[in-house]
């Protein structure tokens, strides 16, 4: 990415990436959710596969948060302020593994090899 880009979507540099920051973390936490939990693995394959590789534990607080969020969607209601105050939006989980995957797949694209994975209709 080129160093203006860089400096333009740095949060600590720019005022309008810092007010779009705010108001995201503001939503998620409305809900009780993380960024990485607004990602879809239905979307992304390798996210799938990200989501697949992590512990068990972290996929089903994952799953916890995404049914709470739905919940109080469908309620027309958010969470408690108390409760609100103590969630993490930005607070990563997937990044990290979601990196290794997309390395591992581009490895094998650029060595020829056939893919781990591939979608498939039901």
């Amino acid at each position: 990415m080129s160093s203006f880009l860089k400096t333009f979507l740095d949060p600590k540099k720019n005022f309008l990436a810092r007010m779009h920051m705010k108001a995201v973390s503001t939503r998620l936490r409305r809900y009780g959710l993380r960024y990485d939990d607004t990602y879809d693995q239905y979307y992304h394959m390798d996210i799938k596969e990200a989501l697949n590789r992590l512990p068990r534990e972290v996929v089903d607080a994952r799953n916890q948060r995404l049914k709470r969020a739905m919940d109080l969607s469908m309620k027309h209601e958010y969470l408690s302020e108390e409760l609100q105050a103590l969630q993490t939006p930005f607070r990563s989980y997937l990044q990290e593994m979601l990196a290794l995957v997309e390395r591992e797949r581009k490895e094998r694209e650029a060595l020829g090899a056939l893919p781990l994975y591939q979608r498939t209709l039901p």
